[in-house]
């Protein structure tokens, strides 16, 4: 009998992290220290890991955007899939996790494929060369501006790149119009959503990983 959907249980979630996942002993210390350091103990799921990397050797990625990057736990796991060459520039808001992350970049052996500018990540992304282009944008920073992160980085992007921005199911309140439950975030990520969803130069889906992934590719 075919179901519309398979039902996500506690017991499912654990199985997704423990066979499906590219979290290491450097990364789960990266965490512990981080949060020692005053750092939230917020990152990606275990189970988001693998399907990044999965996801950016598929596609032939090389240049990575990451806009919020915190303890520098998913800009570590994506730059780790990337080819001879390839870059991860990480915008951080905060100066103290900025240096962090430049501290375990390096002990990560990835001082020179990690790259972290630190202050407000749409001044960032405007000062960014003409020239720049980027193969996948990942998202993970204050939600109302979800969607001017999208326009911003638009312009940046290489014909099928891909645009991901976390938390595509904002803790399980996506399908609230008017939620109670932090109703600026939840706004902030349904426009995204909406806005990727129907933007004539991208095709997008939802991933239900972790907290959800809403990717988009941009069109040729």
């Amino acid at each position: 009998m075919a179901t519309t959907h398979t039902p996500r249980t506690p017991a499912f979630d654990a199985y997704l992290e423990s066979t499906f996942t590219a979290e290491d002993d450097f990364l789960r210390t990266l965490m512990t220290e981080a949060v020692a350091e005053g750092i939230p103990a917020i990152a990606i799921a275990p189970e988001q890991t693998s399907f990044l990397q999965v996801l950016i050797r598929a596609s032939g990625t090389r240049h990575i955007l990451e806009i919020g990057s915190l303890a520098g736990y998913s800009a570590i796991t994506m730059a780790r899939a990337l080819p001879q060459g390839g870059t991860v520039t990480a915008l951080e808001l905060m100066p103290t996790y900025a240096e962090f992350i430049r501290r375990k970049a390096a002990q990560a052996g990835l001082a020179d494929v990690i790259t972290v500018i630190d202050g407000p990540a749409l001044d960032s992304i405007v000062a960014f060369d003409a020239s720049t282009r980027f193969d996948l944008v990942f998202i993970d920073a204050d939600k109302p501006n979800y969607v001017n992160y999208l326009h911003a980085v638009l312009p940046l992007m290489n014909p099928g790149g891909l645009i991901i921005g976390d938390n595509a199911m904002a803790w399980g309140y996506v399908q609230e119009e008017h939620s109670d439950y932090e109703p600026e975030n939840v706004a902030g990520i349904r426009a995204f959503n909406h806005a990727l969803a129907t933007h004539p130069a991208i095709q997008a889906t939802l991933v239900p990983l972790g907290d959800g992934m809403a990717i988009g590719v941009v069109r040729p």
